[in-house]
């Protein structure tokens, strides 16, 4: 069977449970369970010979039952009809339980397929293939398909954990990470900057042994707190070859934020969630549900702020080794707020060298309202002054117009920035804008430039916006609607950020 007949198959077969009410994310969570058990049932076959090692049927306490079935692929895929639902649902319950990545994989997993002859449908798919002997690229292809699918269904909101892909090839290809060299994402959500760093390091090096070790099992680390969001990273890791199927986990579910644990990686790259605040809810003694925002009270930290996204950026700035590179997509808010800000970009530029920033245009997320850019720069040791000499802007959004589904942004888009950029020497650069040529988007400002502005912004533009003077060339209607609609939405999020303060202010 073909690459292009089996993702067709598994694209009817979500649409057929679609009708049932199963979304995409359920879908692929069941696909993501069953297509584990297929490939750890292959692997124990000839020529593999794995011996992985499954549990029998536990019970509520979690111990196994002395004569119960054995919760592998072989029992799952003998069973029928109301055996085969009562046998999954038990089997995802003590699969939930182990350790490793089997755990991490299985944690707070249930059976969303209610209909045995579905759920026989999505076993059978799976049974006939040999998942083991297929190209690492080909189940990528159909997994990444599944998650970009995934992100487009906005009721469900998995969009805010899925980076177009265009924008994370474009952050890597400027940072061009080498082999032999550790790659951590505090916020990993599906993986997708593992994916394009692996995907980069193997076209673009001839490994040895050792770094094809390195690489598979050494290399990436990360964080993420949804269970079924980890799960997918997972698994879309594991299919694109990276990691072992009974090893440890290298996607820890815990909050990045809480604390600094020691380890020192060379490169970081991330899309920290969206939205402005970090806060908890719990009931109070007069049984009220009560929010509060939460302040992460670290020493590494150079302010103390309720600010999700600064304290991210606090946060990665601790993960860098010395000389270690980052690549960051935070929103608009971090380049001009006041306060606690405008103190975190000043360290930021004193104690790191601030080279880059990418301006994105809107209507490139799944989520909406969503104005963003991406900040490059690299750690160095301690100084008495400011490794940042001068900032280096691409201005890809004004007078950019993209949709995510009719013109989403490709890395085609891209290129002019990724070779100005010149990640092989970026000290060799040369701008674009001058004052002969206002339209240039490529222009540096220098340190003092930008300390003088106020509340030292790094919010600047230079480039004039032609829809309001040349109604000729207006874009598309409805691509213009969706701008509207992406300013419309920015402005109710601050909105929401200034009632929130003003809220907790009163309380």
């Amino acid at each position: 069977m073909t690459d292009s007949s089996i993702i067709s198959k598994i694209w009817n077969l979500a649409n057929v449970l679609r009708d049932d009410g199963v979304g995409y994310g359920d879908y692929l969570e069941q696909i993501t369970y069953l297509l584990f058990l297929k490939m750890a049932d292959e692997l124990n076959k000839p020529p593999y010979n794995k011996g992985l090692v499954f549990p029998k049927l536990k019970d509520v306490e979690g111990n196994e039952i002395a004569d119960a079935e054995i919760c592998n692929w072989e029992t799952l895929s003998s069973k029928r009809g109301a055996e085969l639902e009562s046998f999954y649902s038990q089997l995802l319950r003590t699969l939930s339980t182990e350790k490793g990545t089997l755990g991490q994989i299985f944690t707070k997993s249930q059976n969303k397929i209610q209909d045995p002859a579905k759920l026989l449908k999505v076993i059978n798919l799976i049974d006939k293939e040999d998942w083991s002997m297929m190209g690492a690229d080909i189940k990528g292809k159909i997994y990444e398909g599944l998650l970009e699918k995934n992100a487009e269904d906005t009721k469900s909101g998995a969009g805010q954990y899925f980076t177009p892909r265009a924008l994370i090839k474009t952050m890597v290809a400027c940072i061009q990470p080498k082999p032999m060299k550790t790659i951590v994402d505090p916020a990993c959500g599906t993986g997708g900057f593992f994916l394009a760093a692996y995907d980069w390091i193997v076209a673009n090096n001839k490994l040895d042994r050792e770094e094809k070790e390195f690489l598979k099992n050494k290399t990436f680390y990360g964080n993420e707190i949804v269970a079924n969001t980890r799960r997918m990273c997972l698994m879309n890791m594991y299919l694109h070859n990276i990691g072992e199927i009974d090893g440890e986990s290298f996607i820890n579910p815990n909050d990045a934020l809480i604390s600094d644990d020691g380890e020192r990686y060379d490169y970081v790259l991330a899309n920290p969630p969206f939205g402005k605040k970090s806060s908890m809810t719990f009931t109070n003694e007069q049984g009220e549900i009560v929010k509060e925002d939460l302040s992460y009270n670290r020493q590494d930290f150079w302010e103390t702020t309720s600010n999700k996204q600064l304290n991210f950026l606090q946060h990665i700035k601790t993960q860098l080794k010395i000389n270690g590179e980052a690549a960051v997509v935070l929103p608009d808010n971090i380049l001009f707020e006041g306060g606690a800000g405008e103190e975190v970009r000043k360290q930021l530029m004193k104690t790191t060298e601030l080279h880059t920033i990418l301006r994105l245009p809107t209507g490139i997320f799944y989520a909406q309202g969503v104005k963003a850019n991406v900040l490059f720069f690299n750690n160095k040791p301690a100084s008495k002054e400011a490794w940042t000499k001068e900032v280096w802007f691409f201005d890809y959004r004004t007078n950019v117009h993209h949709t995510p589904k009719k013109s989403p942004m490709r890395q085609e888009h891209l290129k002019e920035f990724i070779e100005l950029y010149n990640g092989k020497n970026i000290n060799k650069r040369k701008e674009t804008w001058s004052e002969e040529n206002e339209e240039g988007r490529w222009r540096k400002y220098t340190y003092d430039e930008i300390i003088a502005r106020d509340k030292t912004s790094l919010d600047i533009f230079w480039l004039k916006d032609k829809s309001l003077t040349d109604l000729d060339n207006l874009p598309d209607p409805d691509i213009l609607a969706n701008e509207i609609i992406e300013n419309i939405e920015s402005g109710l999020n601050s909105f929401r950020e200034i009632m929130g303060t003003i809220n907790s202010e009163m309380e």
